[in-house]
């Protein structure tokens, strides 16, 4: 198509569908534009459609305004809705005018840098004009007054992003505003916060942050922020002199109007100084995001101006003082600043709050600070537990409150404290909760309150139902105490329950193996006389599943380990050590011990089935006649992890003690260990003449390798209590961990009988190979958590 041929252009509008704005009080109009570029003739050349809307806004639009007369209004001046559409604007504008506003109804969101408000003093009789910006510029080189009207008029250009390209080409502009400031911004506070405000509108894009670094306005706003906090400082201080001075001499009326005066120019100049303060620190948030320039703030003390900032009581100014210092928080050079004063303490006073969005960054940070386990304690002590507590039932802040409780929850210092908290019967129950949960019923008394009532039989319940591996971990962690919570796994109330057939059931159902592992665990810890392990064994067929777990490889190592556990546990019945060994599981654990042998935890628990089947005389022929479980032990005698060296060494006392031939071979091999490290000794220590008597006359040790085997009390691990004949029997290593030996002299609170069967109460098993409970003399029950 030539140029020449267009002649005319024909418009078309094609109105669509009327809609409500989302957030704001205004029609949307859809609507659709046909341009037709028509010839000489008059003939369509050209045409395309585009669709288009409109947003009308109704600023004056509030609860008392006529909708009937509005509506005509409104289809009166936008010609684009037809007269016909009436009552559709009508309805809409009903809709509008009873509408909830948005902010009842909003959702949490970060605190944004962009949405810094208008404040006193931006308010101009004129309108300000992109083309104009010279004689704007001009204005900064007046008084005071008029400095303030151009930075004010140039403020209005930057508030829209359109504009700062523009003003950026104009090399005067910034390069006159940063002199100003720079130069009087003591002397006018309105001054330095419209100045620092048109930085700031510039700061929003992180591609203008050179050009700010360039007039070094960062490190400026620093020092006018700390200058404002020591004048406030100042202000206080003789306002509280004022007041002393009134109330030294009541009658005085003029001392009181004086002190009422400066309140109130106090009141004034705070305000001021903190729309400063505001503006300011917004700037310093935006540039913060090069952790470059954040490093150079926090070398400026930054963390420390924040922190004494959270004593103030405006709330759009704690808001952005939290959300600061939650964005430096993780760091950990300024959660250690934090850490050194009283930040804690301060947050604590803001918890809880009526600001929805002031209790929210506050609570996000103090998660932050919960991961530190001197600050937690810190919360604890300020008293932040019950208030946490009760924010649980607000939905908008109960996951960050469940999360800082969890973090507070793993400390074994204050679990006991949270059985004086509502926080454990909770009705909903999410993966949070769940959590938490988990921690708390490490502790004794917290399961005792989990299990009060029905507790433990909806929890079992719910846990069976869902497969939830999560909560059958937290049923784990309650079986592991001794007394009422335990037993309330057979019994309830006086009714029996098959809560251990109903773990039993879940093994063999080829169930997630997480879900299996805390099953497994569950009856682990289910060490209660009253059991009938090998009813349970024999009524799921457990045994055959056992044995085949115990294959290398056969499953994930957290499930083999289950199953040693296991194994452990219902060895100490006689009846079931007995099946144990007849199906072959002694040597799968051999073997199994060959192949997990860098594992200390494997080769703790593996060694601790041993110990608890040479209790009985089936399995300990067994042990001792047809496999080399014995040398696997010796070897293990002397092994760097100090609990294994433990369980060995009890298990073979009582080996040597009903075997001479393994006997002799456990004395020669302590013997061995006992002269090496003997020698080792005389090598490493130069002997004087003070000490002839420790060798003979050709320089020997007195002790010989023949004297010493004639001698089986050095080679018990009983402390010297054992008789040197070593005619001892299994019940006194089971009463000797209990406590029920020793006499005055060291000689047996009780007799001792010679028989083969375990007493009532058996030794602890080994929960880890890397320590124990400081309360139990040797083995502490497993606990659900590792």
């Amino acid at each position: 198509m030539q140029a020449d041929d267009a002649r005319y252009l024909k418009r078309k509008y094609k109105s669509g569908t009327l809609d409500v704005h989302p957030t704001e009080k205004a029609l949307v109009v859809q609507y659709e534009v046909e341009a037709t570029i028509l010839g000489e003739m008059g003939d369509p050349m050209l045409g395309e459609r585009k669709e288009c809307q409109k947003i009308i806004r109704l600023k004056s639009l509030n609860s008392n305004t006529d909708i009937a007369s509005l509506a005509r209004k409104v289809v009166e001046e936008c010609r684009l809705i037809s007269p016909s559409r009436l009552p559709e604007v009508e309805q809409l504008l009903f809709y509008l005018q009873n509408r909830k506003k948005t902010a009842e109804k909003k959702e949490n969101k970060p605190i944004k840098p962009r949405d810094l408000t208008s404040f006193e003093g931006m308010e101009l009789d004129e309108e300000a004009n992109i083309n104009s910006i010279d004689d704007y510029v001009e204005l900064l080189y007046e008084d005071i007054p008029e400095k303030i009207r151009g930075a004010t008029l140039i403020l209005h250009l930057a508030r829209n992003p359109d504009n700062l390209e523009e003003l950026l080409q104009n090399d005067t502009v910034l390069g006159a505003l940063a002199r100003v400031l720079r130069e009087d911004w003591k002397h006018s506070v309105d001054l330095a916060t419209t100045i620092i405000y048109v930085f700031f509108c510039f700061s929003s894009f992180s591609q203008f942050h050179g050009l700010i670094a360039h007039y070094k306005i960062g490190a400026l706003c620093m020092s006018i922020i700390e200058h404002e906090l020591k004048r406030n400082d100042l202000w206080l201080d003789e306002l509280q002199k004022k007041k002393k001075a009134g109330d030294d001499d009541p009658d005085n009326q003029n001392l009181k109007k004086e002190y009422e005066k400066a309140l109130k120019k106090y009141n004034g100049l705070l305000a001021k100084q903190e729309q400063l303060l505001r503006v300011a620190l917004y700037l310093l948030l935006n540039l913060s995001e090069d952790t470059r320039t954040e490093l150079k703030m926090r070398n400026k003390n930054i963390v420390h101006l924040l922190v004494k900032m959270l004593d103030r009581d405006s709330e759009e100014l704690l808001v952005l003082v939290v959300s600061f210092l939650k964005k430096l928080s993780i760091f950990l050079e300024n959660k250690n600043d934090m850490a050194e004063i009283d930040t804690v303490e301060k947050l604590a006073k803001l918890v809880p709050c009526e600001h929805e969005d002031l209790l929210n960054v506050t609570l996000r940070l103090l998660l932050n600070l919960s991961f530190d386990t001197g600050l937690r304690s810190k919360m604890v002590q300020m008293g932040l537990l019950p208030k946490l507590t009760l924010l649980l039932g607000d939905e908008a802040q109960r996951q960050i409150a469940m999360c800082i409780l969890y973090h507070i929850s793993m400390d074994d210092r204050f679990k006991s404290m949270f059985a004086y908290t509502d926080c454990i019967p909770q009705e909903r129950i999410d993966t949070e909760l769940i959590s938490f949960c988990i921690n708390l019923a490490a502790n004794k008394r917290n399961a005792q309150i989990m299990c009060e009532g029905n507790c433990l039989k909806m929890l079992m319940k719910r846990a069976l139902k869902l497969k939830d591996p999560l909560m059958m971990k937290m049923i784990r962690n309650i079986s592991q105490h001794d007394g009422p919570s335990k037993n309330l796994f057979i019994c309830s109330n006086g009714v029996f329950e098959d809560y251990v057939g109903d773990l039993a059931d879940q093994i063999g159902l080829k169930e997630e193996e997480e879900f299996v592992i805390e099953c497994l665990g569950t009856l682990s810890n289910l060490t209660i006389p009253d059991l009938d392990w090998e009813l349970v064994l024999k009524e799921y067929n457990l045994v055959p599943y056992l044995k085949d777990h115990l294959k290398p490889g056969s499953a994930e190592d957290d499930l083999i380990l289950e199953v040693v556990i296991m194994i452990g546990t219902v060895s100490m019945d006689d009846s079931c050590a007995v099946m144990l060994a007849k199906s072959g599981i002694i040597p799968a654990l051999i073997e199994l011990l060959n192949a997990q042998q860098e594992d200390d935890e494997f080769v703790c628990q593996i060694v601790y089935v041993f110990y608890q089947m040479v209790f009985h005389q089936a399995t300990r022929d067994v042990i001792i006649k047809e496999t080399q479980a014995p040398a696997y032990l010796i070897d293990l005698m002397h092994d760097k992890n100090a609990e294994i060296r433990k369980v060995c060494d009890s298990t073979l006392d009582i080996i040597a003690e009903y075997d001479v031939e393994w006997g002799k071979k456990i004395q020669s091999e302590k013997f061995r260990w006992h002269n090496s490290q003997w020698l080792e000794m005389v090598e490493n220590r130069q002997m004087d003449e003070a000490e002839p008597f420790m060798y003979g006359d050709d320089g020997e040790p007195f002790i010989h390798n023949g004297d010493i085997l004639e001698r089986p009390d050095l080679f018990y691990s009983a402390d010297g209590i054992i008789p040197a004949d070593g005619a001892i029997s299994p019940e006194f290593f089971t009463d000797f961990q209990n406590g029920y030996l020793l006499g005055p002299q060291g000689f047996p609170n009780r007799s001792l009988t010679d028989g083969y069967g375990q007493t009532g109460v058996n030794p602890a098993r080994p929960a880890t190979a890397y320590g124990f409970r400081p309360d139990e003399q040797f083995y502490y029950g497993y606990t659900g958590s590792r």
